[in-house]
């Protein structure tokens, strides 16, 4: 990709898919104003995030030097100039937030929320162990937010615990395959990694995904959810679920992947066919397709 492009990163706005979760579980899909609002909700993020993206590589260009896959990126490489990167942000920012003030729903504070806690993680935050990925776990919550309460549907306490348990698991994933990258070299690129260690990291990993795959199956057989969605069928879903957490931890101890969530989505046909099936199946169960309603 062109040096410009590549700096937004325009795969990673697949995590921005996360703002229409309420409108699946809220059944608002065939709302035309709600799908509408979360459209432009997902188009703001995806410039708000480019923007703290490219944020990030100017605060990090010296140490993604010493990384084996970011010195390749266009600021640590030289082939974009750190006046053309902040205008680059300066634009995204502007754009960003116009599309969320006028058209993203009735929360814009979400988003300001968003860019600030980004700025914090990129100056101070990050440097924070344990912290540095709740904070990363908040972006993707802040995503459900504007996708539900922006949106004026009241998000589950469900959809949230399983929403933090995933994210927390992503996150500290990515943390172990930073440290597996770097090794010796790891503290230098990033300093929190100084207060990691491989088997602190394992267990944070398990304790996230156990949490994730029991909250998300208790979720599928509650009575509210029940109630709510008039099938008992979710729990059909709940493999889809466990074989992709497990191919990810798979693909992190053993192909060197889990750094980047939206890049082993798009890379690895597993993972990407365990989340097709699980969307599919939801869709297929709440419209009342298969195993029809009580």
């Amino acid at each position: 990709m062109p040096p410009l492009i590549q700096l937004l990163r325009p795969h990673q706005w697949l995590k921005n898919g996360f703002v229409f979760v309420g409108l699946l579980f809220g059944h608002a899909w065939t709302d035309p104003l709600r799908l509408g609002q979360a459209l432009a909700a997902f188009a703001a993020f995806c410039l708000l995030a480019s923007a703290v993206y490219v944020m990030n590589d100017l605060i990090d260009r010296e140490q993604d030097r010493l990384h084996p896959k970011k010195q390749r990126r266009p600021l640590a490489a030289g082939t974009v100039s750190v006046a053309a990167a902040s205008v680059l942000a300066a634009v995204l920012l502007l754009a960003g937030g116009s599309i969320a003030w006028l058209w993203a729903g009735s929360a814009p504070w979400i988003f300001l929320v968003y860019v600030v806690l980004n700025i914090a993680y990129s100056y101070r935050l990050k440097h924070v162990v344990i912290l540095d990925v709740f904070i990363i776990a908040s972006g993707f919550m802040l995503r459900i937010l504007a996708g539900t309460l922006g949106l004026g549907i009241a998000p589950s306490q469900w959809l949230l615990l399983c929403g933090l348990m995933l994210t927390l698991f992503l996150g500290f994933a990515k943390r172990r395959a930073e440290l597996n990258a770097l090794l010796a070299e790891s503290a230098g690129h990033r300093r929190v990694l100084e207060h990691y260690t491989a088997p602190m990291l394992d267990q944070f990993i398990g304790i996230a995904a156990a949490g994730t795959v029991i909250s998300y199956a208790l979720y599928t057989v509650s009575a509210e959810t029940v109630a709510l969605h008039g099938t008992r069928g979710l729990i059909a879903t709940v493999p889809f679920v466990l074989y992709g957490m497990l191919r990810y931890l798979w693909r992190l101890h053993t192909r060197g992947g889990g750094g980047d969530p939206a890049q082993e989505l798009l890379s690895d046909p597993h993972l990407l066919a365990a989340t097709a099936g699980w969307l599919l199946l939801v869709l297929a169960l709440l419209g009342g397709a298969i195993m029809p309603r009580p």
